[in-house]
């Protein structure tokens, strides 16, 4: 008697479990399609509107039928609802990314190099000249380096939405040359601007930019007026110059195939670590700040990348640009150089070992 009460609990339990699961898992996979399809919107506004509003009735029959079994079975009704999930996987992954959108004009090339042993020749750097927000002059511009001239490597964070979130830049300084910015950045098109929740659902293409400080730092700080640090990281010259031509690896394989941009997965923060990780000689831990991007100072603390004569607490105190670049816009002579002087003062030089 005792076996089959267990048993019977065991049954109940087991069949209690599975309809959880399935309840859940039609719940959250009908929230995903509704937002993939309101994202992609790839019939129009309103017919979009439409496909949510039939999905939405549809699952909810779906999991109607599925309790009551008046129409048909469990077995069936599942069957019925996955094969249904399996063709919009099919639409959504077979959306691919593109060149020839109507680009904004902050990305609207991709900059092309040609490399000679250490001399590498860089097109379409970024160099505007910023105004207000939607407001500069456009420049590119075509700079040569020599990569047997990095003296340093330079972690730039700039917050946008709390604490947590926070944009990377790669800046490498040159003793013959201006500093050089790389940016992992969403590639809009004219009429878009940023969504976190639109980088989940193949919204934005991924862009790589190589930009003057002036340009890529100054916009941040004075004319959008988030918060940024600079912060000098310590890495020997041979893992530089590696890190440099991962940059250029990077955008031979997106002029080769665009690629999504995608918030969680591939953004500014993620793919720099992933490039680290190529070039590091020893594995790098992976790490919860990778993700929530704004504490990844704290990571490089951590690492020992940042220098310890400094607490994380004074790290952040003397790294914060802002108040140095407002002085900037009253400066009588604005130029790049003077730009780079001033993010840079106060911190120390970390150079090459």
């Amino acid at each position: 008697m005792y076996d089959m009460r267990k048993k019977g609990f065991f049954h109940t339990f087991m069949m209690g479990l599975t309809h959880f699961i399935f309840s859940l898992f039609l719940l959250l996979t009908t929230i995903w399609f509704c937002l993939a399809i309101w994202m992609q919107q790839p019939v129009g506004w309103l017919l979009s509107c439409v496909i949510i509003a039939i999905w939405v009735v549809f699952a909810l029959s779906i999991l109607g039928i599925y309790f009551t079994k008046n129409v048909f079975n469990r077995r069936t009704d599942t069957l019925l609802y996955i094969a249904a999930f399996i063709c919009s996987l099919v639409w959504y992954f077979s959306i691919s990314a593109q060149q020839n959108r109507d680009w904004d004009p902050e990305v609207a090339r991709i900059f092309t190099y040609q490399k000679k042993g250490d001399l590498v020749t860089i097109e379409n750097i970024r160099d505007f000249k910023w105004h207000g927000e939607h407001q500069y002059d456009e420049h590119w511009d075509t700079r040569t380096y020599n990569l047997d001239h990095i003296t340093g490597v330079n972690i730039i964070a700039s917050y946008w939405m709390g604490p947590q979130i926070a944009h990377t830049l790669v800046s490498f300084n040159f003793s013959d040359q201006k500093p050089l910015v790389f940016s992992i950045e969403i590639r809009k098109e004219k009429t878009e601007s940023f969504s976190a929740i639109g980088g989940f659902f193949r919204k934005f293409e991924l862009s790589l930019i190589a930009a003057d400080e002036q340009d890529i730092v100054y916009t941040r700080s004075n004319i959008r007026g988030e918060q940024v640090y600079f912060f000098p990281i310590k890495m020997a010259k041979p893992e530089m110059k590696a890190l440099f031509e991962e940059y250029l690896t990077k955008t031979d394989e997106l002029a080769k195939q665009p690629k999504w941009y995608n918030t969680l997965t591939s953004n500014c923060t993620t793919i720099v670590f992933d490039m680290v990780q190529a070039i590091s000689p020893q594995k790098l831990p992976t790490d919860y700040r990778l993700l929530a991007s704004g504490y990844l100072p704290n990571y490089l603390y951590d690492l020992g990348a940042l220098s310890h004569n400094w607490t994380m607490k004074e790290w952040y105190q003397k790294a914060h640009i802002n108040p140095r670049t407002a002085e900037f816009d009253h400066f009588k002579y604005q130029n790049s150089r003077n730009f780079s002087e001033v993010i840079r003062y106060g911190l120390p030089v970390e150079k090459a070992e």
